[in-house]
């Protein structure tokens, strides 16, 4: 979101990232954004809440986040040589405005190149896919396994920013590549400051930069 030139600041969400038997993929990314943003925007009260989530889909079953290295492993076997969707759901909420919430999910087919025992093995252990869903990340080292994707690529990553710009300036949040109204360097008054509500993020002291 800093690339389009969108101001905001992190702060967890303490919702459980749990399934319900009978959830469509997109009802389950949104049902998580919505909750994700509403248990932050609770909060902070006055302030816009961006919350989001992501999750793989193959066969009809839905993957987050691998458990442990062996479900990883799991997962990419899964995916290698084949396609699979990536959803993402997002929504935009302000306490003080109630009736002006946004949610919306947007799908993105990926394929992924056939892999050899090895090089599956050899990813997992780089630790990049353990916190990714679906076991891997496209913006990463994950990039060398993804042959092709049919749709957005930032919702593969994590947030489609394409959609999420163009729903800012509909609630007057954000208006991307509008033409700057103040000088030397200020912000235009029609840009506000935005919250991103995410899950916390575990942290690995082996893996700390």
């Amino acid at each position: 979101m800093t690339t389009i030139g969108v101001s905001f600041e992190v702060m967890p969400s303490q919702v459980p990232e749990e399934l319900i038997n009978g959830e469509s993929p997109e009802e389950h990314v949104s049902r998580l954004a919505r909750a994700k943003a509403w248990e932050v925007a609770g909060r902070i009260p006055g302030r816009w809440v961006l919350g989001a989530d992501t999750i793989v889909v193959v066969d009809g079953q839905i993957l987050g986040k691998p458990e442990n290295r062996q479900h990883a492993v799991a997962m990419l076997t899964a995916l290698a040589s084949r396609a699979h969707e990536v959803y993402t759901g997002y929504a935009i909420v302000n306490a003080n405005r109630p009736g002006e919430d946004l949610v919306r999910s947007v799908c993105t087919e990926v394929f992924v190149r056939s892999l050899t025992d090895d090089e599956i093995h050899a990813y997992a252990d780089t630790g990049e896919p353990m916190d990714k869903a679906g076991a891997y990340a496209i913006q990463g080292i994950g990039c060398g396994i993804v042959e092709r994707i049919t749709g957005s690529y930032t919702n593969v990553v994590g947030l489609p920013v394409c959609e999420v710009a163009r729903d800012l300036k509909r609630l007057g949040i954000f208006h991307f590549l509008a033409k700057p109204l103040c000088e030397h360097g200020e912000r235009p008054a029609n840009h506000q400051d935005i919250t991103a509500a995410r899950e916390p993020i575990p942290v690995d002291k082996d893996r700390q930069p």
